[in-house]
């Protein structure tokens, strides 16, 4: 309201304060200078401060902020994420969630386990030998296959294998491997283990390697920044595991959120335009569309549309197909890092081997056979300070039905080989000396 002109106007910026309050009343606000204008000022945030304490309220401390903060929060928004490099999250991102992964170890595992060994000294083979039982039956619940593919396994997941030795000092009467990522190796001074460490469930049990036969024996991979514990082709295909499990989120989030059909039906107008359906118009077209257009037995039959409907064919834009390329890439680097050909996976667009068969023998060679050779040589070292007796696992190749072509052509071309002695084939074919007749 406007006042008379001897009178001045009330302040907009705060209210006049009570007659209780010192300092004033409420009655000659309007007469205030400036100054007493401020002085109010200051007391009513004064009080409105005890006020706020007095309740309980805790006042915030000023917080200054950086003109930066914004920009650097934006930059950070899009880095990719990757997952963490230790054991059991590379287990189950790269082996549980992930096919290609898990058959590439499935793979290599089995058919590793399942070829044949032999047991042989320095001068004859053995068909039976306590070694080789122990091996053919490590203990009640595994045979040698589901031994060897369990081992194999973790040496594959994590780059380290431990078969722990269960007897009274003589040959172990049970051997049964441990998992890995509960494993820990205790260095002594010299930087040698003296001791292994299993945990499970918050105990501990402590394996002393001083003895004269270690109850451990520890199969690892090449690594060639640590003194301990070998690094798994996983952790190599760890990029491209990531890579591979998110464009399969971005496939599965894309068919879930964004969608489309295979094509549209667009209804046009007799003028052109667009047009609208009525409620019985579109009833009817969508009931013909699932009886004579939709379902298996309807594949491939041609559609007859009426005046007015035209068919929009929709397919996948360029960046959905660039993403499933993406995927096949990363699937290819998986196979490649674990040494198994995508062929055999069922990767589309490599045509590196003639046929399945050639891929098959070079899998064999390449990948399967190094990996069991290290494996039973190692064991059968170890095996060997507990019998007292050298002897040596290998794999038997005449065995192997993926290598049967080359073993044949082998032994063909040493057996017709008339310049070598009987003693120096069986020894270019992996035999062991002949023994004597008498």
């Amino acid at each position: 309201m406007c006042g008379g002109p001897g009178k001045a106007r009330p302040s907009l910026r705060l209210p006049a304060p009570p007659a209780e309050w010192p300092g004033g009343r409420a009655s000659d606000a309007g007469a205030a200078a400036p100054s007493k204008e401020k002085e109010q000022e200051r007391m009513v945030l004064d009080f409105l401060r005890r006020s706020g304490q007095e309740a309980g309220l805790s006042v915030p401390p000023e917080q200054k902020a950086s003109a930066t903060g914004p920009v650097i929060a934006w930059q950070g928004g899009g880095r990719v994420v990757w997952s963490p490099r230790d054991t059991a999250t590379l287990t189950k991102v790269g082996f549980v969630n992930n096919p290609v992964g898990y058959r590439c170890v499935k793979l290599i595992a089995e058919a590793a386990a399942a070829i044949p060994l032999t047991c042989q000294d320095a001068e004859r083979r053995y068909e039976l030998h306590p070694v080789l039982d122990l091996v053919n039956r490590p203990n009640p619940a595994q045979g040698r296959a589901d031994f060897l593919e369990a081992l194999i396994g973790h040496l594959l997941l994590s780059g380290n294998g431990y078969v722990e030795a269960v007897g009274d000092g003589g040959l172990p009467f049970e051997l049964h491997v441990l998992r890995s990522d509960r494993m820990n190796i205790v260095p002594g001074p010299d930087g040698w283990p003296v001791a292994y460490e299993y945990a499970v469930g918050g105990k501990k049990v402590r394996f002393d390697m001083a003895a004269e036969v270690p109850p451990i024996c520890h199969v690892r991979s090449f690594h060639p920044t640590d003194d301990h514990y070998g690094l798994s082709p996983m952790q190599a295909a760890a990029a491209a595991v990531d890579v591979h499990n998110s464009a399969s989120g971005w496939s599965k989030g894309l068919l879930d959120n964004a969608a489309r059909p295979s094509g549209a039906i667009v209804y046009k107008s007799a003028d052109g335009g667009p047009g609208t359906l009525s409620a019985d118009q579109y009833d009817r077209l969508l009931s013909e569309m699932e009886m004579h257009h939709m379902g298996a037995r309807n594949a491939g039959r041609p559609m007859l549309l009426e005046g007015g409907l035209d068919w929009k064919q929709m397919g996948f834009s360029p960046s959905d197909m660039e993403f499933q390329q993406t995927k096949q890439d990363a699937a290819r680097e998986i196979a490649t890092a674990f040494g198994v050909p995508p062929m055999m996976l069922g990767i589309p667009g490599d045509a590196t081997y003639a046929n399945y068969q050639e891929a098959n023998r070079a899998f064999h060679r390449l990948t399967v056979l190094p990996m069991i050779t290290r494996v039973t040589a190692t064991i059968s070292d170890w095996l060997s300070r507990f019998a007292g007796q050298v002897v040596m696992l290998a794999p038997d190749l005449d065995r192997v039905p993926a290598l049967s072509v080359e073993r044949e052509a082998q032994w063909t071309r040493i057996g017709a080989a008339s310049f070598l002695t009987d003693a120096e084939k069986r020894t270019l074919l992996g035999l062991p000396p002949k023994p004597d007749e008498s």
